[in-house]
């Protein structure tokens, strides 16, 4: 017995074609060769009559869809933009990703076509918005940080992701927008384990969140599991004006603590505005002493650091004291959700600077000089 399969209704070649196109998250235009035409050209080949008016014939409408796949399997059939939703990662040939082959300078970041990653078990394709700048991608870029970060050359940018599901898994959809920390996000399309992610916010634009998970998780995880700073503490922010120093203001003061920042004169009205109690020039005036811990965010660490504080947490160079920790933020995609829903509620803002992707060299260059401030982000999709 032959079977004739379909799916739960007719489609034809424009509407399938504007399946995949919407799977894919790209305009895909169906152009149709006349009948006349097409007929003349198959005839031509060699194609017996029959044939050719038979095959146009059936191309012309759609089949009548049949019940075949539910009486035989006992589940309806699936539609045909779920198995282009599905299949989406087979229709995608290549993307732009920002990349090196060697360690160096700046001149080494390329932007290059390579092929779009295909998603396994229990991952998510991601159509990639925005990734992030963070200045460890420096260290990173020049080699100094081969021995700590776990790098395969050619290597690809981008730890953080903000972008919209392509391909699904686990509680994942297409079409969620998500945010996580993964790697290689400076790319057109990422591909991440679903539940190493968080649903994006809300309430500001998906590029923004670009900017949360690296910088954010640092902050949530040196104020609440390593200071453990709690209503009344005094804590004294080292490098308040960077991308982690903005998230740890906003969580140390919704905490509960007085915040005592540190931050240039570029930087200085934007941590006062983000809740800061008190902003220390620390280009002109000395570190006050007398807090509870210090949240050191900076390289440069002052030799009488220890003076200023009973505990001390570092995200840089260790600090020598009974009472200090250093550590490196870990991906936590609980935290990240809470993060999310405390941004979405109004009580954690997003600053950031947008560039866009090609800049990525010419970033490498405003780092190595001192120049960036805040948060950078780095926008992909249009």
């Amino acid at each position: 017995m032959v079977h004739t399969l379909t799916g739960p209704r007719p489609l034809t070649q424009r509407e399938q074609t504007r399946a995949i196109g919407d799977a894919i998250g790209l305009p895909v235009r169906w152009e149709e060769e006349p009948p006349e035409e097409a007929r003349l050209r198959l005839l031509g080949l060699g194609w017996p009559a029959p044939a050719v008016d038979g095959m146009l014939r059936g191309l012309a409408e759609p089949g009548p869809a049949t019940d075949t796949v539910e009486k035989v399997t006992g589940v309806p059939a699936s539609t045909f933009e779920t198995w282009a939703s599905e299949h989406a990662a087979d229709f995608l040939g290549t993307m732009r990703a920002a990349r090196i082959h060697e360690y160096g300078d700046a001149s080494v970041i390329s932007l290059e076509e390579v092929p779009v990653p295909r998603p396994g078990p229990g991952e998510v394709l991601v159509r990639v918005a925005a990734t992030s700048f963070n200045p460890s991608e420096v260290g990173l870029r020049t080699g100094l940080l081969r021995d700590v970060l776990d790098v395969t050359l050619p290597h690809t940018f981008g730890w953080d992701v903000a972008g919209t599901v392509v391909v699904g898994a686990g509680d994942l959809a297409p079409g969620d927008r998500v945010i996580g920390l993964v790697g290689g996000a400076a790319a057109e399309y990422a591909v991440a384990k679903a539940d190493a992610l968080a649903k994006a916010p809300r309430r500001i634009p998906l590029a923004d969140a670009a900017a949360v998970p690296v910088a954010g998780l640092t902050a949530w995880q040196a104020v609440f599991e390593h200071a453990r700073i709690g209503r009344g503490s005094r804590v004294l922010i080292n490098g308040a004006g960077g991308g982690v120093g903005l998230f740890a203001v906003q969580l140390a003061k919704h905490a509960g603590a007085y915040v005592v920042a540190t931050a240039g004169p570029r930087s200085a009205a934007a941590v006062r505005a983000l809740g800061a109690d008190e902003v220390v020039d620390y280009t002109t005036t000395p570190l006050p002493g007398g807090n509870d811990v210090l949240i050191n965010l900076v390289a440069d660490v002052p030799a009488s650091v220890t003076e200023l504080a009973e505990e001390f947490v570092s995200i840089t160079r260790p600090i020598e004291h009974p009472r200090a920790v250093r550590f490196v933020a870990r991906n936590d995609p609980g935290q990240l959700a809470e993060l999310v829903a405390l941004i979405d509620e109004g009580v954690v803002d997003v600053t950031v600077d947008v560039r866009p992707l090609d800049s990525l060299a010419a970033l490498h260059h405003e780092a190595e000089r001192g120049l960036i401030r805040g948060k950078i982000v780095l926008k992909v999709g249009k």
